[in-house]
Protein backbone atom coordinates (compact mmCIF):
# COMPACT_ATOMS: atom_id res chain seq x y z
CA UNK A 1 0.00 0.00 0.00
CA UNK A 2 1.39 3.54 -0.79
CA UNK A 3 0.96 6.26 2.21
CA UNK A 4 1.67 10.04 1.70
CA UNK A 5 2.36 11.53 5.01
CA UNK A 6 1.87 15.25 5.58
CA UNK A 7 4.48 16.72 8.13
CA UNK A 8 5.55 20.85 8.50
CA UNK A 9 6.35 21.44 12.24
CA UNK A 10 9.42 20.23 14.30
CA UNK A 11 7.17 17.74 16.89
CA UNK A 12 5.65 16.26 13.83
CA UNK A 13 9.05 15.43 12.73
CA UNK A 14 9.45 13.39 15.66
CA UNK A 15 6.49 11.86 15.46
CA UNK A 16 6.48 10.61 12.47
CA UNK A 17 10.16 8.94 12.73
CA UNK A 18 9.52 5.84 14.44
CA UNK A 19 6.11 5.23 12.51
CA UNK A 20 7.77 5.80 9.49
CA UNK A 21 10.71 2.79 10.05
CA UNK A 22 7.77 0.60 10.80
CA UNK A 23 5.97 1.73 8.07
CA UNK A 24 8.61 1.48 5.26
CA UNK A 25 9.23 -2.19 6.28
CA UNK A 26 6.29 -3.48 4.59
CA UNK A 27 4.83 -0.55 2.68
CA UNK A 28 5.84 2.62 0.47
CA UNK A 29 5.47 5.76 2.23
CA UNK A 30 5.90 9.29 0.53
CA UNK A 31 6.58 12.39 2.78
CA UNK A 32 5.78 15.82 1.99
CA UNK A 33 7.07 18.74 3.79
CA UNK A 34 4.79 21.55 3.95
CA UNK A 35 7.25 24.04 5.50
CA UNK A 36 5.68 25.24 8.09
CA UNK A 37 8.99 25.33 9.88
CA UNK A 38 11.75 26.52 7.55
CA UNK A 39 14.40 27.43 9.66
CA UNK A 40 17.40 24.91 9.46
CA UNK A 41 17.62 24.27 13.17
CA UNK A 42 13.93 24.23 12.66
CA UNK A 43 13.70 21.38 10.46
CA UNK A 44 16.48 20.01 8.86
CA UNK A 45 18.53 19.31 11.53
CA UNK A 46 15.73 17.23 12.57
CA UNK A 47 15.84 15.03 9.43
CA UNK A 48 19.34 14.31 9.61
CA UNK A 49 19.18 13.38 13.59
CA UNK A 50 16.24 11.24 13.22
CA UNK A 51 17.02 9.61 10.55
CA UNK A 52 13.82 10.54 8.16
CA UNK A 53 14.11 10.10 4.38
CA UNK A 54 14.59 13.39 2.98
CA UNK A 55 10.66 14.50 1.65
CA UNK A 56 9.57 13.94 -1.68
CA UNK A 57 7.70 16.91 -1.86
CA UNK A 58 8.68 20.47 -0.34
CA UNK A 59 5.40 23.03 -0.41
CA UNK A 60 8.15 25.83 1.14
CA UNK A 61 4.47 27.80 2.35
CA UNK A 62 6.32 29.55 5.17
CA UNK A 63 5.20 31.75 7.94
CA UNK A 64 1.41 33.73 7.17
CA UNK A 65 -1.24 34.29 8.39
CA UNK A 66 -3.53 31.03 9.61
CA UNK A 67 -5.57 30.89 6.54
CA UNK A 68 -3.00 31.85 3.48
CA UNK A 69 -0.91 29.43 5.22
CA UNK A 70 -3.26 26.63 5.66
CA UNK A 71 -5.14 27.23 2.02
CA UNK A 72 -1.70 27.60 -0.02
CA UNK A 73 -0.81 23.83 2.02
CA UNK A 74 -4.08 22.58 0.98
CA UNK A 75 -3.69 23.66 -2.80
CA UNK A 76 -0.09 22.31 -2.65
CA UNK A 77 -1.55 18.72 -1.17
CA UNK A 78 -4.48 18.12 -3.14
CA UNK A 79 -2.04 18.06 -6.36
CA UNK A 80 -0.12 15.83 -4.89
CA UNK A 81 -2.52 13.86 -4.13
CA UNK A 82 -3.94 13.91 -7.61
CA UNK A 83 -0.51 12.30 -9.02
CA UNK A 84 0.34 9.90 -6.25
CA UNK A 85 -2.93 8.57 -5.69
CA UNK A 86 -2.37 7.01 -2.53
CA UNK A 87 -3.99 4.38 -0.33
CA UNK A 88 -4.17 6.56 2.88
CA UNK A 89 -2.89 9.90 4.05
CA UNK A 90 -1.48 10.27 7.07
CA UNK A 91 -1.33 13.04 9.92
CA UNK A 92 0.19 14.02 13.03
CA UNK A 93 -1.04 16.46 15.85
CA UNK A 94 -2.27 19.86 15.32
CA UNK A 95 -0.92 22.39 13.28
CA UNK A 96 -1.99 24.04 10.32
CA UNK A 97 -0.18 21.29 8.31
CA UNK A 98 -2.42 18.73 10.14
CA UNK A 99 -5.48 20.40 8.51
CA UNK A 100 -4.66 20.81 5.37
CA UNK A 101 -3.46 17.66 4.64
CA UNK A 102 -6.40 16.13 6.13
CA UNK A 103 -9.38 18.22 3.96
CA UNK A 104 -7.52 17.77 1.02
CA UNK A 105 -7.28 14.07 1.12
CA UNK A 106 -11.15 13.99 2.85
CA UNK A 107 -12.31 15.82 -0.26
CA UNK A 108 -10.49 13.67 -2.35
CA UNK A 109 -12.19 10.37 -0.74
CA UNK A 110 -8.50 9.07 0.35
CA UNK A 111 -9.13 7.81 4.10
CA UNK A 112 -7.33 9.82 6.56
CA UNK A 113 -5.24 8.49 9.28
CA UNK A 114 -4.96 10.89 12.44
CA UNK A 115 -2.20 10.00 14.58
CA UNK A 116 -2.15 11.65 18.32
CA UNK A 117 -6.25 12.04 17.78
CA UNK A 118 -8.60 13.21 20.88
CA UNK A 119 -6.46 15.86 22.36
CA UNK A 120 -8.96 18.29 23.71
CA UNK A 121 -7.62 21.24 25.81
CA UNK A 122 -11.24 22.75 25.19
CA UNK A 123 -10.51 26.25 24.60
CA UNK A 124 -11.74 26.48 20.75
CA UNK A 125 -9.36 30.25 20.44
CA UNK A 126 -6.20 27.96 20.63
CA UNK A 127 -6.17 27.15 16.47
CA UNK A 128 -4.68 23.76 17.42
CA UNK A 129 -7.54 23.35 18.74
CA UNK A 130 -9.51 23.62 16.14
CA UNK A 131 -7.21 21.99 13.47
CA UNK A 132 -7.59 18.89 16.41
CA UNK A 133 -11.37 19.26 16.41
CA UNK A 134 -11.71 19.25 12.55
CA UNK A 135 -9.17 16.81 11.48
CA UNK A 136 -10.61 14.20 14.24
CA UNK A 137 -14.01 14.54 12.73
CA UNK A 138 -13.19 13.47 9.07
CA UNK A 139 -10.64 10.77 9.66
CA UNK A 140 -11.20 7.18 8.92
CA UNK A 141 -8.45 5.63 11.52
CA UNK A 142 -8.36 7.71 15.16
CA UNK A 143 -5.49 6.48 17.22
CA UNK A 144 -5.07 8.19 20.23
CA UNK A 145 -1.96 8.16 22.79
CA UNK A 146 -4.02 7.85 25.76
CA UNK A 147 -7.56 6.62 27.48
CA UNK A 148 -8.64 10.34 28.01
CA UNK A 149 -8.34 10.79 23.78
CA UNK A 150 -10.66 7.66 23.26
CA UNK A 151 -13.20 9.21 25.79
CA UNK A 152 -12.93 12.26 24.17
CA UNK A 153 -13.75 11.31 20.66
CA UNK A 154 -16.47 9.28 22.38
CA UNK A 155 -17.75 12.23 23.92
CA UNK A 156 -18.63 13.77 20.56
CA UNK A 157 -20.14 10.76 19.34
CA UNK A 158 -16.76 8.78 17.73
CA UNK A 159 -16.75 5.17 17.58
CA UNK A 160 -15.24 3.49 14.57
CA UNK A 161 -11.38 2.91 14.48
CA UNK A 162 -10.82 4.84 17.49
CA UNK A 163 -8.23 2.85 19.41
CA UNK A 164 -5.30 3.40 22.17
CA UNK A 165 -2.04 2.75 20.55
CA UNK A 166 0.07 4.77 23.11
CA UNK A 167 1.86 7.82 22.55
CA UNK A 168 4.72 7.82 19.42
CA UNK A 169 6.62 10.56 21.18
CA UNK A 170 7.29 8.18 23.89
CA UNK A 171 8.79 6.09 21.19
CA UNK A 172 10.85 8.92 20.10
CA UNK A 173 11.99 9.56 23.51
CA UNK A 174 12.89 6.25 24.06
CA UNK A 175 14.45 5.20 21.23
CA UNK A 176 16.98 8.58 20.72
CA UNK A 177 17.51 8.81 24.52
CA UNK A 178 20.55 6.86 24.83
CA UNK A 179 21.89 8.31 21.14
CA UNK A 180 21.56 12.08 23.03
CA UNK A 181 23.57 11.01 25.73
CA UNK A 182 26.37 9.74 23.68
CA UNK A 183 26.33 12.10 20.71
CA UNK A 184 25.29 15.87 22.07
CA UNK A 185 27.53 17.88 23.74
CA UNK A 186 25.57 20.94 24.02
CA UNK A 187 25.84 20.84 28.10
CA UNK A 188 29.76 21.44 27.48
CA UNK A 189 29.42 23.69 25.05
CA UNK A 190 27.53 26.27 27.20
CA UNK A 191 28.95 25.29 30.76
CA UNK A 192 25.70 23.44 32.16
CA UNK A 193 25.74 20.86 34.49
CA UNK A 194 23.08 18.45 35.87
CA UNK A 195 20.53 20.38 38.12
CA UNK A 196 22.38 23.52 37.28
CA UNK A 197 19.72 25.50 35.28
CA UNK A 198 15.84 26.17 34.17
CA UNK A 199 15.38 25.32 30.63
CA UNK A 200 12.64 27.58 28.84
CA UNK A 201 10.43 27.51 25.93
CA UNK A 202 8.07 30.21 24.62
CA UNK A 203 6.48 29.90 21.34
CA UNK A 204 2.11 29.83 21.41
CA UNK A 205 1.07 33.04 19.86
CA UNK A 206 -1.38 33.57 22.71
CA UNK A 207 1.62 34.10 24.76
CA UNK A 208 4.14 35.99 22.09
CA UNK A 209 1.37 37.71 20.53
CA UNK A 210 -0.29 39.65 23.87
CA UNK A 211 2.11 42.26 25.09
CA UNK A 212 0.79 41.82 28.70
CA UNK A 213 1.42 38.14 29.00
CA UNK A 214 4.97 38.18 27.34
CA UNK A 215 5.90 41.12 29.64
CA UNK A 216 4.25 38.94 32.61
CA UNK A 217 6.53 35.93 32.02
CA UNK A 218 9.59 37.99 31.13
CA UNK A 219 9.21 39.78 34.57
CA UNK A 220 8.90 35.86 36.18
CA UNK A 221 12.01 34.77 34.18
CA UNK A 222 13.47 38.22 35.59
CA UNK A 223 12.70 37.05 39.43
CA UNK A 224 13.96 33.33 39.17
CA UNK A 225 17.42 32.72 40.57
CA UNK A 226 20.04 30.90 38.94
CA UNK A 227 20.97 30.15 35.22
CA UNK A 228 17.64 30.18 32.47
CA UNK A 229 18.92 28.27 29.28
CA UNK A 230 16.19 29.41 25.99
CA UNK A 231 16.60 28.01 22.93
CA UNK A 232 14.63 31.09 21.60
CA UNK A 233 11.86 30.29 18.79
CA UNK A 234 12.80 32.34 15.34
CA UNK A 235 9.46 33.83 15.65
CA UNK A 236 9.51 34.57 19.74
CA UNK A 237 12.88 36.37 18.64
CA UNK A 238 11.63 38.49 16.26
CA UNK A 239 8.52 39.86 18.39
CA UNK A 240 10.66 40.36 21.35
CA UNK A 241 13.12 42.78 18.97
CA UNK A 242 10.12 44.46 17.85
CA UNK A 243 9.14 45.31 20.78
CA UNK A 244 12.35 46.57 21.72
CA UNK A 245 13.05 44.32 24.54
CA UNK A 246 16.42 43.41 25.54
CA UNK A 247 16.55 39.90 27.14
CA UNK A 248 20.51 40.31 27.88
CA UNK A 249 19.04 42.41 31.14
CA UNK A 250 17.49 39.41 32.40
CA UNK A 251 20.00 38.28 35.06
CA UNK A 252 21.35 34.49 34.17
CA UNK A 253 19.45 34.14 31.03
CA UNK A 254 21.52 32.48 28.31
CA UNK A 255 19.45 32.72 24.86
CA UNK A 256 20.59 30.59 22.75
CA UNK A 257 19.56 29.48 18.72
CA UNK A 258 17.05 26.48 18.37
CA UNK A 259 18.63 23.47 18.80
CA UNK A 260 18.37 19.79 17.73
CA UNK A 261 16.38 16.99 18.49
CA UNK A 262 19.52 15.07 20.53
CA UNK A 263 20.65 18.21 22.21
CA UNK A 264 16.98 19.53 23.25
CA UNK A 265 16.37 15.81 24.88
CA UNK A 266 19.72 16.79 26.84
CA UNK A 267 18.88 20.24 27.78
CA UNK A 268 15.38 18.54 28.94
CA UNK A 269 16.63 15.66 30.41
CA UNK A 270 19.43 17.32 33.10
CA UNK A 271 17.29 20.46 33.63
CA UNK A 272 16.21 21.07 37.37
CA UNK A 273 12.42 22.16 35.36
CA UNK A 274 11.16 23.09 32.68
CA UNK A 275 8.97 26.14 31.38
CA UNK A 276 7.26 25.82 28.65
CA UNK A 277 4.01 26.98 26.49
CA UNK A 278 4.63 23.62 24.51
CA UNK A 279 2.03 20.57 24.09
CA UNK A 280 5.06 18.21 23.22
CA UNK A 281 7.43 19.79 25.89
CA UNK A 282 5.18 18.77 28.38
CA UNK A 283 5.58 14.95 27.69
CA UNK A 284 9.23 15.16 27.05
CA UNK A 285 9.35 16.20 30.37
CA UNK A 286 6.81 13.71 32.34
CA UNK A 287 8.54 11.18 30.23
CA UNK A 288 12.07 11.98 31.40
CA UNK A 289 10.80 12.63 34.67
CA UNK A 290 11.39 16.22 34.82
CA UNK A 291 9.42 18.86 36.98
CA UNK A 292 7.34 20.97 34.67
CA UNK A 293 6.11 24.34 34.41
CA UNK A 294 3.38 25.20 31.57
CA UNK A 295 3.04 28.84 30.61
CA UNK A 296 -0.82 27.92 29.95
CA UNK A 297 -4.32 28.17 31.09
CA UNK A 298 -5.10 24.46 29.67
CA UNK A 299 -3.33 21.86 28.54
CA UNK A 300 -4.44 18.80 26.66
CA UNK A 301 -1.80 16.28 28.48
CA UNK A 302 -3.86 15.96 31.65
CA UNK A 303 -2.09 13.26 32.44
CA UNK A 304 0.88 14.96 33.60
CA UNK A 305 -0.92 17.19 36.16
CA UNK A 306 -1.08 14.51 38.63
CA UNK A 307 1.88 14.51 41.27
CA UNK A 308 2.04 18.14 39.84
CA UNK A 309 4.56 16.61 37.87
CA UNK A 310 3.18 19.58 35.40
CA UNK A 311 1.57 22.45 37.08
CA UNK A 312 -0.44 24.87 34.93
CA UNK A 313 0.39 28.82 35.54
CA UNK A 314 -0.94 30.50 32.77
CA UNK A 315 0.94 34.06 33.04
CA UNK A 316 0.71 34.99 36.59
CA UNK A 317 4.07 36.03 37.41
CA UNK A 318 2.97 35.14 41.45
CA UNK A 319 2.03 31.24 40.11
CA UNK A 320 5.12 30.84 38.08
CA UNK A 321 7.21 31.98 40.73
CA UNK A 322 4.85 29.63 43.32
CA UNK A 323 5.79 26.99 40.99
CA UNK A 324 9.59 27.26 40.54
CA UNK A 325 10.04 27.25 44.19
CA UNK A 326 7.44 24.49 44.66
CA UNK A 327 9.05 20.95 45.86
CA UNK A 328 7.04 18.39 44.03
CA UNK A 329 7.61 14.39 44.54
CA UNK A 330 5.74 13.26 41.24
CA UNK A 331 5.03 8.99 40.67
CA UNK A 332 5.05 9.25 36.23
CA UNK A 333 2.98 7.12 36.01
CA UNK A 334 2.96 4.86 32.19
CA UNK A 335 -0.35 6.56 30.87
CA UNK A 336 1.33 7.09 27.17
CA UNK A 337 2.00 3.36 26.49
CA UNK A 338 5.08 1.24 26.49
CA UNK A 339 7.54 2.63 23.58
CA UNK A 340 5.57 0.27 21.34
CA UNK A 341 2.62 2.56 19.69
CA UNK A 342 4.12 2.78 16.07
CA UNK A 343 4.15 -0.92 15.92
CA UNK A 344 0.53 -0.88 17.35
CA UNK A 345 -0.33 1.32 14.22
CA UNK A 346 1.03 -0.70 11.88
CA UNK A 347 -0.52 -3.89 13.27
CA UNK A 348 -4.08 -2.51 10.84
CA UNK A 349 -2.46 -1.71 7.99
Amino acid sequence: MKFLTVIGARPQFIKAAPVSRELRSLHKEIYVHTGQHYDKNMSDIFFEELNIPKPNYHLNVGSSSHGKQTASMLDGIEQIIVDEKPDYLMVYGDTNSTLAGALAAAKLHIPVIHVEAGLRSFNKKMPEEVNRIMTDHISEYLFCPTDTAVKNLHNENIHEKVINVGDVMFDAVSYNRALSEEKSDILNKFGLEKDSYYLITIHRAENTDNETNIKNILSAFSQIEGKKVWPIHPRTKQILSNMGIDLASIPGLQVIDPVGYLDILALEGNAKKILTDSGGMQKEAYFLQIPCITLREQTEWIETLEDNANILVGTDVFNIMDAVQKNVTPSYKDYFGNGFASKKILEHF
